[in-house]
């Protein structure tokens, strides 16, 4: 019985041994089989999309559309991520060493999971932290973001990681990897990709950036927020000296030099990135509207329309960075000098800055700003009555508001702010290449941040003296008059009928005085107002229009004589473009901003066709640049040319100009001194400026200081003097192109001592070589 006994319980024994084994083996194959098929399934998308094989060939990764000048300098972007990709060749090796010795170490040995960080991961359940490759995380970042927090949700989203990261690394290679990586991550303060990070903690380029900066940025990948150096730099400081001590165990940098990195401390230049700031912030938005039309009329090869908040465009416009900066500047440091005048005329007036107008018209005004102004629209949305909110304009409030010496936070009413705004001067300005239409600097106001009215491209208004030049053109034209013909200034009258006036019109001078005799040359130089309405009676009001449009005037003019004195409202962009016609041999051509657009595969998707016509044969757009070298070189505009200041000089900002060169120009001052123009012209740059209050009843008292010569004209010297210093600049000096065998009389007493002392002529000889040297004389 012992035995018996003994040998069942070995069989049992036997059987129980079996028996665990094929169990072993059966949970091993089920679990193997359901690991397989979980990621069998996870790979066909059974648990939620996967990226196709196009998805993995052009991810969707939201890039901003960069706004780029002719010299190719950034200058802004349209975005909803601030994102600008980047190629792996302009990354710095000290910020792939870093990437790379801190965030995976065997990234060049895996194919997108570590298997031997993942298992150690598995083993101490994540308490060092995860197992995540750079492809991983890439993974991550382009195709589900952080992901759920809920644990089998949060598996099948790491198991998809996994397959997404294999895909990856057989779809790029490993440096297309880490640039894609790089380009992803948001850096917070709206940086997002290594090139917005770059640029906003550092104010330079990635491949400019030096070790301890890159240790720095790469330190904030694992918790950007955490490791904000704007907000923590101290804990920044602690984490990038973690970096460093990586790069060293990775044998990317010395100990030596680690130490005398780590004493080092942070050093941002900071320069958080917004629309509202920035160069050409004005024009930016004009671009920007313009797209909005753009993307309608220019779509995708699928019939989708492009975004131009996250397609990765590149607009390359026609602006130069240099000209644009040497523009801003002008106009802030006149502006600035002349505001100073403004407010000190300004403390006796009871009504500033308002002038000679009635209680009512000041009601009047202060109502529309009211009611366009964002106050309103928000207090309206919360549907509280026009009464109810305009009592909260009369409630002492803190703000910040505008001021030459920087932002001030004042106690004030909204009520009293919009008088004070009311007290600034705005200018206009744009620069543009005559012979290739090239804008080339667009400042549209003083401050984008605080008055975002464009008066470039939005704001027209009356244009004064400067329209004078259209008056003389036509006459040029219609009557084959010259620079030299002689006209008699002195009292004159359009009857009451004639040309359609409703009333005798009985034009009288600036000055109220009559000059006897005198050339063309002479009444344009002088701006005589009786000249220009006895042309104008002579050619007829409906000439001077038709010649105004055919030159790029897009305003209603009306077909009255007194528009030969100025009484028409036109912005700055189309006079600009009409005074390049004469600088450009009588051809318009239509002011072009853009040069070209390209997708982010840099594929040209648009490339303008210059809009261009003849309006005026060479002959007469050559005269009508005699006529305004007249106004320089005895002229309204002769304090060009001196070092003698007169009333007012003080505020002629950059004075003395002293310039030796042909400039053909035109001043031109509003009734009542509102708005205040010069136009200036040198053979391959045309520049206009305009300079007046939001409204026109805010001015100067006087013409010392509200005339164009005083407003606007030196606005335009201190630009030029800048741009003459600039030698990356090549802004002509030459004298303008006389055309062969010139048939109109322009030489009304010999040649102009501001000439290079010969005469350009565009002849035949010329031509030639232009062609043998293929360049362009300007």
């Amino acid at each position: 019985m012992a035995i018996n006994k003994t040998a069942q319980k070995t069989t049992a024994k036997v059987k129980d041994i079996s028996y665990y084994k094929r169990k072993f083996w059966r949970l091993f194959f089920y679990g193997f089989a359901s690991v397989f098929l979980f990621f069998l399934f996870a790979s066909w998308g059974l648990f939620g999309a996967m990226p196709s094989f196009d998805d993995l060939e052009n991810p969707e990764s939201n890039l901003a559309t960069e706004i780029i000048s002719s010299d190719g300098v950034t200058l802004g972007k349209f975005y909803n991520e601030n994102r600008t990709a980047i190629n792996y060749r302009d990354l710095p090796k000290s910020l792939i060493d870093a990437l790379v010795s801190t965030e995976d170490e065997r990234f060049y040995e895996h194919s997108g999971i570590d298997a031997k960080r993942t298992f150690g991961a598995a083993v101490k359940l994540g308490k060092d932290g995860g197992a995540s490759t750079i492809t991983q995380q890439l993974a991550k970042l382009l195709f589900h973001g952080e992901g759920s927090k809920f644990l089998p949700f949060r598996m099948v989203q790491k198991a998809k990681e996994w397959i997404i990261a294999i895909r990856l690394e057989r779809q790029y290679t490993k440096e297309e990897i880490i640039a894609l990586y790089l380009n992803q991550v948001d850096f917070v303060n709206g940086a997002v990709g290594i090139r917005s990070a770059a640029k906003v903690y550092f104010n330079k380029e990635p491949r400019d950036l030096k070790i301890e900066e890159s240790a720095m940025i790469v330190g904030m990948l694992t918790n950007p927020s955490r490791f904000n150096p704007n907000r923590f730099p101290d804990r920044t400081l602690t984490r990038r000296n973690i970096v460093l001590g990586q790069l060293v165990r990775n044998n990317h940098l010395e100990e030596s030099a680690k130490e005398l990195l780590v004493k080092k401390p942070i050093k941002l230049d900071f320069h958080p990135e917004s629309h509202l700031d920035g160069t050409a912030t004005y024009f930016r938005e004009y671009l920007r509207d313009y797209m909005k039309n753009w993307v309608k009329e220019h779509k995708k090869p699928n019939g989708e329309e492009y975004d131009v908040y996250g397609d990765g465009l590149k607009i390359y416009t026609t602006l130069d960075s240099k000209i644009q900066e040497h523009a801003e500047d002008a106009v802030k440091a006149h502006i600035k000098n002349l505001q100073e005048e403004f407010f000190k005329q300004q403390k006796s007036n009871k009504n500033a800055p308002f002038i000679s107008i009635t209680s009512a018209e000041t009601k009047k005004i202060f109502d529309k700003a009211m009611r366009n102004s964002e106050r309103w629209r928000i207090l309206k949305a919360q549907d509280m009555s026009d009464e109810e909110i305009i009592k909260t304009f009369s409630v002492k409030t803190r703000m910040t508001v505008f001021s030459w010496d920087g932002q001030k936070e004042m106690t004030m009413t909204p009520l009293d702010s919009i008088r004070y705004y009311k007290h600034f001067l705005q200018a206009g300005l744009m620069s543009m290449e005559p012979q290739s239409g090239q804008i080339k600097a667009w400042v549209g106001g003083i401050n984008y941040k605080f008055f975002q009215y464009d008066h470039v491209g939005q704001g027209a208004r009356q244009v004064g003296s400067t329209f004078k030049p259209f008056v003389y053109a036509t006459a040029i034209e219609q009557l084959g008059m010259s620079p030299c013909d002689v006209m008699l200034d002195g009292p004159f009258m359009i009857r009451r009928g004639r040309h359609n006036v409703s009333t005798n019109w009985e034009p009288r001078n600036s000055d109220n005085r009559y000059r006897g005799m005198m050339t063309l040359k002479k009444a344009l130089a002088n701006s005589v107002n009786v000249i220009s309405a006895k042309l104008i009676d002579k050619t007829g009001p409906q000439a001077v229009v038709d010649l105004a449009h055919k030159l790029g005037v897009t305003s209603e003019i009306p077909v009255q004589p007194a528009i030969a004195l100025g009484a028409v409202d036109i912005t700055v962009q189309d006079m600009v473009g009409a005074y390049s016609t004469f600088a450009n041999e009588g051809v318009y051509i239509k002011p072009q901003f853009i040069s070209r657009i390209e997708d982010k595969n840099g594929a040209i998707i648009y490339e303008p066709i210059p809009d261009t016509h003849d309006v005026l044969n060479k002959d007469i757009a050559f005269a009508v640049i005699k006529l305004l070298e007249g106004v320089t070189e005895g002229g309204s505009g002769e304090r060009l040319r001196t070092d003698g200041g007169g009333s007012g000089s003080n505020r002629w900002t950059g004075y003395p100009y002293m310039f030796k060169n042909a400039i053909a120009g035109k001043t031109g001052t509003t009734q009542n001194q509102s708005d205040g123009w010069f136009i200036g012209m040198v053979p391959n740059l045309v520049t206009g400026v305009w300079v007046g209050c939001e409204d026109r009843s805010a001015r100067f008292r006087s013409i010392t200081y509200g005339q164009g010569a005083t407003a606007a004209l030196p606005i335009w010297g201190f630009f030029m003097k800048k741009c003459y210093a600039d030698k990356d600049l090549q802004i002509s000096k030459d004298d303008f192109i006389e055309p062969e065998e010139m048939s109109i009389k322009v030489d009304c007493g010999g040649p102009s001592k501001y000439s290079n002392g010969t005469s350009r002529r565009r002849d035949s000889t010329a031509v030639e070589q232009e062609q043998n040297t293929d360049e362009f004389e300007l």
